[in-house]
């Protein structure tokens, strides 16, 4: 893991670790074993970018509040920007083969594609592609 100021790190609350590991693993997530054992692993996004998904009883020890149920209630939406408007649309595929759900329909801006899942414990994803001469200009 990069030494480095401000990574960013979120942590996720899940029921079953396992099934989350896999889950992800088919999105073509890694994830850090130095970080990772019955309660927690650490999914690397990136260099600077890391997803903490920890069992919801070990989950519970970092807050006093309740903990959402993710599948009745939106705690946030993450999102991940890919190489293209294809890509986007693999992602997503990828998510629906492996157990997520669809949240919203593809959306297109022109300048942004994107396109919306669940995860299997539904907490929100959203994959975007954003053309890079929108962004320069």
């Amino acid at each position: 893991m990069a030494e480095q100021p401000n990574l960013l790190f979120v942590n996720l609350a899940v029921s079953d670790l396992e099934k989350s590991i896999a889950f992800y693993t088919a999105l073509g997530f890694e994830f850090n074993p130095q970080f990772t054992d019955e309660n927690a692993t650490c999914m690397i996004v990136n260099e600077g970018a890391f997803v903490m998904l920890l069992v919801e009883k070990f989950f519970q020890n970092f807050t006093k509040k309740s903990i959402a149920d993710s599948k009745t209630i939106t705690e946030a939406i993450m999102s991940i920007s890919v190489s293209s408007r294809a890509e986007v649309d693999q992602f997503v595929e990828k998510a629906l083969a492996a157990g997520g759900t669809t949240s919203n329909e593809k959306m297109d801006e022109g300048f942004m594609y994107s396109w919306s899942f669940q995860d299997i414990d539904g907490h929100l994803w959203e994959v975007l592609y954003m053309d890079p001469s929108a962004i320069n200009g």
